[in-house]
């Protein structure tokens, strides 16, 4: 077997390439978009005590 035939895939090497690719995406924004929720809450809560601490008592 030679690189080239690996990479053809016999054939099917769009339909494997593309989901190999796909799948890569969907892992990286299941990374990260609970870490950009979690920043966004931990802003939020921030944002909430500073304007707790404002109110006078």
């Amino acid at each position: 077997m030679n690189w080239n035939e690996f990479f053809s895939m016999g054939g099917y090497a769009l339909y494997v390439w593309t989901s190999y690719g796909l799948m890569a995406v969907i892992l990286i924004l299941n990374l990260l978009a609970p870490l950009k929720r979690h920043a966004g809450v931990l802003k939020t809560i921030a944002r909430r005590l500073k304007q707790e601490q404002r109110k006078p008592s």
